[in-house]
């Protein structure tokens, strides 16, 4: 027994049922003085028992003709100390997803009930998490500073609170990419986090290991500008944050191309029909994130144009012919890919030239000379470069006038022709067709 707490001492006489019993107690010694008047009912209550109420108690009990002698000693020892309950974990870490067992007892003693206790910050008040238990363990999955007391008796008599115990719960960390680049090249600005899951609104400090560092940053973000081939290699983060803690996270392995990618650009077609459209895609091989600028020159000698910037979608339509290239960006800052070699995209125009004859004969005869000329309409003053379909022709002209001296019959048959600029085509014109005939001579007689 401890100090201050409240006990009762009962006299039980065998085949003393159902009689009134009259009983004696014999007290020890040193407690007379102060017990003038010992108890004559079968119970013997001692409330905040003392050091003074240790010693040997007998009692005896008579009725009618029944009287039993003095019962053996029952030696009370109250101890001067009052207990203090001890806390035991199985371990003082709760793995992820996992449990812990507590288990709280008072030495020596029995008939203890236990009341159990956490705090979940360092400055957070103290919350009772169960109340009265008789068992002496309990499961927790919550970090959090642990203690217990243990409590008997009516009323109850409370032990010393147990030293507190520690108890961490591991969650689980990741490293991620902030964008999930499967391809990272030189000169790129990435940022990793450490993202932990079920660390919603708490303080967290957080621990790198990575290559080519001697001093990892210590917050959830590690940001590498102008990243180079010796940053490839494995990357780790671990937190902690009161009574949380993560192991170290599985490893992100980063990869860094050495050589700088450039863009491809391809066309649906070459020919831009009158009127029409055709389509244009920009990419870049192996690696995703990227977005487009695409640039334009509507002639050979004119400045590059940027005709669209930042543009999401890898795909365009045109309706111009000219000279296109495109090129890639992602990141902040952005970092740009080689500009894409050059496509030709030729228009079609909707104007159709004519083919004439000068003199304006489509019959002719050996010997004869004529001109087949190529007429744009509109395209006066346009530097243009004239192309020919002709019978007879192994080395067509590019000037819009073809002359014929001194025709044969090998020069008959359709011409025509079509203007081409810069990126630009006429229509091929219609088919003018020439005959050439025998000369005839007619002999008078």
């Amino acid at each position: 027994m401890f100090t201050g707490e409240t006990i009762t001492l009962k006299c039980e006489i065998k085949e003393g049922e159902n009689r009134e019993m009259k009983y004696e107690w014999k007290l020890p010694r040193r407690n007379t003085p102060n017990t003038n008047s010992p108890p004559t009912s079968s119970e013997y209550r001692i409330s905040r028992v003392s050091v003074s109420h240790s010693g040997d108690y007998r009692c005896r009990g008579s009725s009618d003709y029944l009287l039993t002698g003095w019962s053996d000693a029952f030696r009370l020892t109250v101890s001067s100390s009052k207990p203090r309950a001890t806390l035991t974990a199985q371990s003082s870490i709760i793995p992820a997803g996992g449990s812990v067992t507590l288990s709280c007892s008072v030495e020596g003693s029995a008939g203890w009930k236990f009341d159990w206790f956490r705090r979940d910050s360092k400055f957070s008040g103290a919350q009772k998490i169960g109340a009265g238990t008789s068992e002496h363990t309990i499961s927790i999955s919550e970090g959090g500073i642990y203690y217990c007391r243990g409590g008997r008796g009516d009323p109850v008599f409370s032990t010393e609170d147990s030293a507190p115990v520690t108890i961490q719960k591991q969650v689980l960390a990741a490293v991620k990419l902030q964008h999930s680049w499967s391809q990272i090249f030189t000169g790129e600005t990435i940022t990793l986090r450490c993202e932990i899951q079920g660390g919603e609104g708490k303080v967290w400090k957080y621990e790198w290991t990575a290559p080519n560092t001697n001093s990892p940053p210590t917050s959830s973000e590690y940001r590498i500008s102008r990243v180079s081939v010796s940053h490839s290699g494995d990357y780790r983060c671990r937190g902690s944050s009161d009574y949380l803690l993560t192991g170290w996270s599985d490893a992100f392995r980063l990869t860094v191309s050495s050589s700088k990618p450039r863009a491809t650009l391809t066309a649906q077609s070459s020919i831009l029909p009158a009127g029409g459209s055709v389509t244009l895609s920009c990419s870049v091989e192996g690696s995703a994130g990227w977005k487009f600028d695409w640039f334009r020159r509507d002639s050979v000698s004119s400045k590059v144009q940027l005709m669209r910037g930042n543009e999401a979608n890898r795909v365009i339509s045109v309706s111009q012919g000219g000279l296109y290239h495109c090129r890639g960006g992602r990141g902040d800052p952005v970092y740009y890919t080689e500009d894409s070699s050059d496509v030709t995209v030729t228009e079609t125009l909707p104007s159709k030239p004519t083919v004439t004859l000068q003199p304006s004969w489509t019959q002719i005869y050996s010997g004869e000379t004529v001109t087949v000329r190529c007429e744009i309409q509109g395209g006066e003053g346009a530097q243009w470069t004239y192309e020919w379909r002709a019978a007879k022709l192994n080395t067509p002209p590019t000037s819009n006038e073809y002359r014929i001296i001194r025709a044969t019959e090998s020069d008959s048959g359709g011409y025509s022709c079509r203007g081409r600029r810069d990126y630009f085509f006429s229509e091929w014109s219609d088919i003018i067709t020439l005959t050439v005939s025998c000369k005839i001579f007619i002999q008078s007689i």
